[in-house]
C-alpha cells in the first residue's frame, strides 16, 4: 500500500503540473487572441494594411517574448542567487542586463521604423496606445475577478 502511494504521488504531481502548464498556455493563447481582436478593432486596418502589418507585428511579438524569457528566466535565475555571485560575476551580470536593455530598445526602435512604413504615423501611435489600453483593461479585469479594487 505504501509502495503504491510512493509511486502514485509523483505521478499525480506530474499530471497536475502538466495540466496547469496546459491551462497556462491556453490562458496565454486566449489573451493573445483577445489582444489581436482589440488591436484589429482599434486600428481598423484596410486589407492591404493588414496583410503587411500582421507579419511585422507577429515577428516583433516573438522577439519581445524571446527577450522576456532571457530576462525573466536566464538573468532572473542568476539574480535570485545574487548572494552566491562573486563581484566579477555580478559585474558580468550587470553588463548582460545593460546589453539586454539596449537590445530591447533597438528591437523596439526597428519595429516602430518598420511598422510606421506599413501603416500611417497616426495608426502607429494608435497601435502603441491600444497596446497600453489593452494591458490596463486586462489588469482591471484581473483585479475585478480577484475581488480587488
Amino acid at each position: 500500500m505504501i509502495r503504491k502511494i510512493k509511486i502514485l504521488t509523483p505521478l499525480l504531481f506530474l499530471i497536475a503540473t502538466l495540466s496547469l502548464s496546459s491551462q497556462e498556455r491556453q490562458d496565454w493563447d486566449k489573451i493573445k487572441s483577445l489582444k489581436i481582436a482589440f488591436i484589429t478593432e482599434r486600428l481598423n486596418l484596410s486589407p492591404k494594411e493588414a496583410q503587411s502589418f500582421w507579419p511585422i507585428y507577429n515577428e516583433h511579438q516573438s522577439k519581445k517574448e524571446d527577450l522576456f524569457k532571457e530576462e525573466r528566466f536566464e538573468i532572473g535565475s542568476e539574480i535570485k542567487n545574487l548572494d552566491a555571485l562573486s563581484d566579477a560575476q555580478a559585474s558580468a551580470l550587470l553588463i548582460r542586463m545593460q546589453k539586454l536593455e539596449e537590445e530591447k530598445h533597438m528591437v523596439e526602435k526597428a519595429y516602430i521604423d518598420k511598422i510606421s512604413k506599413t501603416i500611417s504615423a497616426k495608426k502607429t501611435i494608435l497601435l502603441m496606445r491600444s497596446e497600453e489600453d489593452f494591458k490596463r483593461q486586462l489588469i482591471k479585469q484581473y483585479r475585478q475577478k480577484r475581488g480587488g479594487k
